[in-house]
């Protein structure tokens, strides 16, 4: 495994519209695996091929909705799309392409994906709260849509509360 670098706003690669996976083997598994490691390294909650540099269409998210005493696990979704959604949520928003910018987004409160796991098996994963958002944001990575263009605004750093050297803590 390896840390890849996150591309950042401006990089065109955030814009492209993502090829689904056909083949489902080695180089599939090294990225996500990587992805994984760099996502942790990040301290995010999401993240998407291209923001890797990979135009295909996966992503990982942290499932933060466990029982006390349970670990927080990473769900690999390739060729993932949204099937089914419900309510809804408006909060704040970051992403590890922008670093240091938050915005407030709408967002379902509980989503269905329906993807395949890394060796293309089929499978229906539903979340809430943070992990649909986290789903939510990351598809849209995968179709060329940041969270920037979704956001009714972005957040000054005074109603962040943050100073220079403080940094968020739920980048996607």
């Amino acid at each position: 495994m390896a840390l890849r670098n996150v591309l950042t706003d401006g990089n065109p690669a955030l814009r492209r519209v993502c090829r689904p996976y056909t083949e489902f083997g080695p180089r599939l598994h090294e990225l996500l695996d990587d992805m994984r490691e760099t996502l942790e390294a990040e301290n995010g909650v999401g993240l998407a091929a291209p923001q890797v540099g990979i135009i295909r269409r996966a992503c990982i998210v942290l499932e933060t909705n466990v029982e006390e005493g349970q670990e927080e696990y990473i769900i690999e979704l390739v060729n993932p799309e949204i099937i089914s959604s419900e309510g809804e949520q408006e909060g704040g928003e970051g992403c590890l392409s922008f670093p240091g910018e938050y915005g407030i987004v709408k967002r379902p409160e509980k989503v269905t994906v329906r993807a395949q796991d890394r060796n293309g098996k089929p499978f229906e994963v539903s979340g809430t709260g943070l992990t649909a958002r986290a789903f939510c944001h990351e598809i849209d990575h995968l179709n060329g849509i940041l969270f920037v263009d979704k956001a009714e605004r972005m957040l000054t750093p005074e109603e962040l509360g943050m100073g220079e050297d403080d940094e968020g803590d739920e980048d996607e």
